[in-house]
């Protein structure tokens, strides 16, 4: 769901080139359909990219099938994020159960051009060791291992998603807004099958970025408030990388509001780019990139 420069001055192109006669005949085919029928299409058009809408909070979030779940997840993603317009403060919590280091980790911040927020349960296949967690291949749990998962994400005070289910991946994006990742709050509730699993995820938790107070626990349900923004040490150029992606960010942003200014909801927005410029609707939703480990064999989401 990631704009690039050049395929954003792709798109203004095309809309100058594009006759009103297309824009009318695109507004006319969103306006004619019913409310059903525009999620259902949209929900075939996202499916295979791993995404549904959400029709109560019109935003697009993930499925529990979706594609990148066979894929796991490696610490080099959060790393080379903002290489893919993803600017985001993320927070892992490494912990050991049953066998297996469990990863449980929460991001938010901006997604291209979406303000966004996530929450994954992965787990290795052993034990690791502190010096194997920044390298290591994580895969997504199983339908069993799935975990009754919540959050609610705010912007300065301001409700922005509110999402639960049984899953291993949570998310809410919502399209055209921008975002700085402290503005954000992130309230995280997550329901453990057992006592020493969630005691194993408190400890790990502690010993986090995250303050005592603002963890609270009842039984074995833990909520986390994720805000503010956590403090990592990037280099001079990782910095500067992160401040030109937002940079470009909100004014991708723009660019997708003004485009689709004939609509205000998400719904009608993505419909009307998909029969205006089907391209640039496709290239939104394309997948993150993924390199092969040359070690392991497994591939890395980038």
């Amino acid at each position: 769901m990631y704009f690039s420069i050049g395929i954003v001055i792709f798109a203004l192109l095309l809309v100058f080139i594009f006759s009103g006669c297309r824009k009318r005949q695109a507004v006319k085919k969103v306006c004619s359909m019913t409310c059903m029928e525009k999620v259902s299409l949209l929900d075939s058009l996202i499916e295979p990219f791993g995404y549904c809408y959400d029709e109560k909070q019109d935003l697009i979030s993930s499925r529990n099938d979706a594609w990148q779940r066979e894929m796991g997840y490696t610490a080099l993603f959060d790393y080379a994020a903002s290489r893919f317009n993803m600017v985001f403060d993320f927070l892992p919590v490494y912990f050991p159960w049953q066998g297996k280091t469990w990863l449980i980790e929460f991001w938010k911040g901006q997604y291209g051009i979406n303000t966004g927020a996530e929450v994954g349960v992965y787990h290795a296949d052993r034990i690791l060791s502190h010096n194997e967690l920044s390298t290591a291949h994580f895969q997504c749990v199983d339908d069993r291992e799935m975990l009754p998962v919540s959050f609610k994400l705010t912007k300065a005070g301001r409700p922005l998603a509110c999402m639960s289910k049984k899953t291993w991946w949570l998310t809410a994006f919502l399209m055209g807004m921008f975002s700085r990742p402290g503005e954000l709050e992130l309230l995280v509730t997550i329901q453990f099958p057992d006592h020493e699993m969630r005691c194993g995820f408190l400890k790990a938790l502690y010993q986090t970025e995250i303050s005592n107070n603002l963890v609270r626990v009842c039984g074995n349900t833990v909520s986390v408030s994720f805000c503010g923004e956590i403090e990592r040490h990037y280099s001079f150029f990782g910095r500067l990388h992160r401040k030109w992606s937002q940079f470009t960010n909100r004014i991708f942003c723009r660019i997708y509001l003004f485009i689709t200014r004939h609509f205000t909801s998400t719904l009608d927005r993505l419909l009307y780019l998909y029969y205006l410029l089907p391209f640039v609707f496709r290239r939104m939703l394309k997948p993150r990139r993924y390199c092969k480990c040359k070690k392991c064999g497994k591939n890395k989401r980038m």
